[in-house]
């Protein structure tokens, strides 16, 4: 079976990193971008099965690449979570709204980002 592909959208080297280790080994493609524009570049290049994707970015912020990605007809099935520093439960709201399948705020464990990243592909 192929392995999925996964997104890893942040401009934080730190933040990337914690996903990119939780991720490791566990038989995902993972891609980086690190701003909105990117992010979105590399949706339609590499076709990815899921997104994490961070809110507070460069050129385009997390918000509008989510509402892009879920309302162009080939790429609005692709799974997306926001993980987001935000915590609050309007930015939860607003995440959700914008097309977003789940939302995780940072920090987060290992664990709680698996469980997430499991459900969807």
């Amino acid at each position: 079976m192929p392995s999925k592909t996964i997104l890893l959208v942040d401009d934080s080297p730190t933040e990337m990193r914690i996903m990119q280790t939780a991720l490791q080994g566990k038989g995902y493609n993972l891609v980086a971008a690190v701003d909105g524009e990117e992010a979105l570049q590399k949706v339609l290049t590499q076709h990815p099965d899921l997104v994490l994707l961070d809110i507070i970015l460069p050129k385009k912020n997390g918000f509008q690449v989510c509402r892009q990605i879920k309302t162009a007809a080939e790429t609005k099935d692709i799974k997306i979570i926001m993980v987001s520093s935000k915590s609050q439960d309007t930015d939860r709201f607003w995440g959700l709204k914008q097309g977003a399948d789940e939302y995780i705020t940072k920090p987060f464990t290992s664990e709680e980002l698996l469980a997430s990243v499991k459900k969807y592909v």
